[in-house]
């Protein structure tokens, strides 16, 4: 599915282009290559000393937990289903933390048994809606001795550094798919200060090769990566504003609580009648399941600034407060 509201910029797709092509931009720089160059860029964004360029996100999940000895802590809303598919192909012991409508809170983790050697995985945002409080996070689990390995796929450039922060995260992994803030169509990253991380994990590496194309593209679009996420933060803060049913209102991201007798309905409705269609990732959150009671939870994901032009806006509001 081709997802129009997060192509790659022009100058990512020329370059990606030049290199299907035989052609090598930098092919006299003293770095070498785009890998190389992809890897110093997003060591600068994340802070951290070393990094990998993976074939996708979820290769990047696997070469992180398989460098973990310990259990596997996975909160119990907001994240991904490849966190738990991936730990259980790895026979990793799993420990699902209760959080707050995805949201981890520390106090929990106090009510569970963590053998030495763990580590948490969680996402920058729950369920695309709510920033976690990386900060508090980060100083549960370094107190405690827990890898913390967060999924900045959505977080990666904050330019408040809260998330996608190599001082707070042990470890940082990404893709760069579709439908994702840095989008190349395919590939990911994975980054540490704990080079052991990677000379444990070599055979997992060696199955997560990556093309110049994708490496290309991925160097190029870490050039707007900062501003991809700003303009994205700016759209939701805005609907935010005028749209009544939202919840985590303080928190970056939209989610809509929508009532309707037939759930199943509601998200193609809502894409019917949102004029917005080709500028954001609208979906039905699988991850809020304490809210069923109160109806169905719509996200709107990597929302572009451009598609809130006054005519819209209005539009937008009346198909949110109508309830479909």
């Amino acid at each position: 599915m081709k997802f129009k509201f997060k192509e790659p910029h022009k100058e990512t797709k020329e370059i990606m282009a030049k290199v299907a092509q035989g052609e090598n931009p930098y092919l006299n720089d003293k770095d070498g290559s785009f890998e190389k160059n992809c890897q110093k860029k997003v060591k600068e964004l994340t802070g951290h000393e070393y990094c990998k360029i993976t074939s996708s996100g979820n290769n990047s999940i696997f070469i992180a937990l398989s460098a973990i000895e310990g259990s596997i802590i996975i909160p119990d809303q907001g994240g991904w289903n490849g966190f738990k598919q991936i730990a259980g192909y790895l026979n990793k012991d799993i420990i699902t933390l209760k959080t707050d409508l995805g949201l981890i809170n520390t106090d929990y983790l106090n009510e569970i048994d963590i053998p030495e050697n763990s580590a948490l995985i969680f996402t920058s945002f729950a369920g695309y809606s709510a920033n976690q409080d990386t900060k508090s996070i980060s100083k549960y689990c370094k107190n405690n001795g827990i890898t913390t390995i967060e999924d900045a796929s959505a977080g990666i450039g904050d330019k408040k550094q809260e998330l996608g922060n190599g001082n707070l995260s042990d470890i940082i992994i990404a893709s760069t798919g579709s439908p994702k803030i840095i989008n190349v169509g395919s590939g990911g990253f994975i980054s540490t200060n704990n080079n052991e991380i990677f000379e444990n994990t070599k055979l997992p590496q060696k199955l997560s090769k990556t093309n110049e194309i994708i490496c290309s593209g991925i160097d190029k679009e870490l050039d707007f990566v900062k501003s991809n996420l700003e303009q994205t933060i700016n759209a939701t803060n805005i609907l935010k504003k005028h749209i009544n049913n939202t919840f985590h209102t303080s928190k970056r991201g939209v989610n809509v609580i929508i009532q309707h007798d037939k759930p199943k309905d509601v998200i193609w409705k809502v894409k019917k009648e949102l004029p917005i269609n080709h500028h954001a990732f609208i979906t039905k959150c699988p991850n809020y399941n304490r809210l069923k009671e109160k109806g169905i939870v719509i996200e709107v994901k990597n929302l572009d600034y451009s598609s809130l032009k006054k005519e819209n806006l209005d539009k937008i509001i009346e198909v949110f407060s109508n309830q479909l």
